[in-house]
């Protein structure tokens, strides 16, 4: 329910819809010899390029130790359009994460169908997006902020930055949250693929969209918030802001933390209705050495990343507080 551009109008979801849909009819071979593995690599939605690529990661079949009973490994069971992809956690003594991922250029009708259904998009759901890798990073680099605490995950598309909190911060509780319910499936798998590295932490997955009213059961529940890259739809600028004030619990120390680009001033409408909700916030550009260093790099025209622009890609961090 997340990853819309605010720069163009509405109605170009639709048409990106029927784009990803054409891609996804044009028949192709359901066979999987090595060739066609490798293949797929330079497919999976989360691309060693475009992206600052902070935690390493491959595609792989073998989830070694860290699975559970239930769940097979091997290739041959996984759909033709899934892989999973290895997280190699850049801290010692962090263990690996396996995720289940889409490839960019596979789709279903069934993905339209529920895109009409929920009122959501599915671009959670083809691609994992730069600014996930940056958080997820963020959170590993300051696991002292989560150490004891509820944690939740907004439109976490494959939920990246979730798992690492669960495997790395000593969080007390983690709950991994999309709007669109094929996104919670993939999130699920997971959660139990890798529920050895989580400790003591408690991990959950969540339906939730950022415009329901009724959240009662989870409402003032969370010391922290974290988000990546929501904050391009301008319609859903409102629903999520109050969805931040309705989840925070009421004391001082709580807070959301949000690593989202500028993108034209949608992050600046998204600021204002948190101001309208009498939250307090905080941007800031430089947040870290290696993210900066990075976004450096691709500013002076490195070539792994082709056209990147600072207000489209650079995620700043806002901090919001009660």
């Amino acid at each position: 329910m997340r990853r819309m551009d605010s720069n163009k109008p509405i109605t170009m979801a639709s048409s990106l819809r029927w784009r990803i849909l054409r891609q996804a009819l044009i028949p192709r071979s359901s066979s999987c010899n090595d060739d066609q593995f490798e293949m797929d690599a330079k497919r999976i939605s989360r691309r060693t390029t475009n992206g600052f690529n902070l935690i390493p990661s491959f595609i792989t079949d073998d989830i070694g130790d860290e699975g559970t009973d239930g769940f097979s490994v091997s290739r041959s069971s996984d759909h033709h359009r899934d892989r999973r992809v290895c997280y190699t956690l850049p801290i010692d003594g962090a263990p690996k994460l396996f995720l289940k991922q889409r490839m960019d250029d596979v789709a279903d009708l069934d993905d339209f169908k529920i895109c009409n259904e929920y009122d959501i998009d599915n671009t959670g759901l083809v691609c994992h997006w730069p600014s996930e890798d940056v958080l997820a990073y963020f959170c590993l680099l300051h696991s002292d902020l989560f150490r004891c605490k509820r944690v939740i995950e907004l439109g976490s598309g494959y939920g990246l930055a979730g798992l690492v909190v669960a495997a790395s911060t000593e969080a007390s509780e983690v709950v991994i949250t999309d709007g669109n319910p094929q996104v919670v499936e993939y999130i699920q798998h997971n959660i139990a693929i890798n529920s050895k590295a989580f400790g003591g932490t408690r991990v959950d997955s969540l339906t939730l969209h950022w415009n329901q009213e009724e959240v009662s059961n989870i409402s003032g529940s969370f010391d922290l918030i974290i988000a990546s890259d929501c904050t391009f739809f301008k319609d859903y600028h409102r629903g999520l802001a109050r969805m931040v004030m309705s989840l925070l619990k009421k004391v001082e120390s709580s807070e959301a933390i949000f690593i989202s680009p500028r993108r034209g001033d949608s992050l600046v409408k998204f600021l204002e209705e948190i101001k309208a909700n009498g939250l307090h916030f905080s941007v800031i550009e430089e947040y870290d050495a290696e993210v900066w260093k990075r976004h450096e790099k691709f500013s002076n025209g490195d070539d792994s990343w082709p056209g990147y622009e600072k207000d489209h890609c650079y995620p700043l961090l806002v901090r919001i507080t009660l």
